[in-house]
């Protein structure tokens, strides 16, 4: 019995740990957002091209982090409530769905060169932009049920 509840609070100590590591890597991500947000109007310079690669990298590293730190841990059946599982199987295919609107975007800005001939993007990047903001705020809805369903402290 004592090996048991070893064995659920180290599983839960897991639980929590890559849950941080999915919100500092959610909170990096949004920091960055911000920051290339506020370059707008958007000009083909070196500001502007460094935080949108800075940014494609942090959004790639958060929808992986969320990924392998999440629901991968829930889908290689690491994780064993009920409550939890049921809300992870109930918004995956919506979590999918952000997904890839991130890659989507990451594909296409990742390896824009603004300064050498890609600046056309730049009348896209606007309005691209803001559909992803919708997109990761709908993100971190669905991931806070889930995390929400993990602490006990359901949404």
């Amino acid at each position: 019995m004592a090996s048991e509840v070893n064995v659920a609070s180290e599983r839960r100590g897991r639980s929590r740990e890559k849950l941080a590591t999915l919100v500092k890597t959610r909170g990096e991500t949004l920091s960055l957002y911000s920051e290339l947000a506020s370059q707008r109007p958007f000009e083909a310079d070196e500001v502007t091209s460094e935080a949108l690669q800075e940014f494609c990298q942090a959004l790639i590293d958060y929808a992986a982090s969320a990924h392998f730190q999440l629901y991968r841990y829930i889908s290689d059946k690491l994780e064993r409530r009920t409550p939890v599982l049921e809300v992870a199987d109930r918004i995956y295919p919506q979590i999918v769905q952000t997904t890839d609107s991130i890659l989507r975007f990451n594909d296409k800005y990742q390896d824009v060169d603004l300064l050498n001939g890609d600046g056309e993007l730049l009348k896209l990047l606007d309005t691209d932009l803001s559909s992803l903001g919708e997109t990761l705020a709908e993100r971190i809805q669905l991931e806070d049920q889930v995390i929400g369903a993990m602490t006990g402290k359901v949404h």
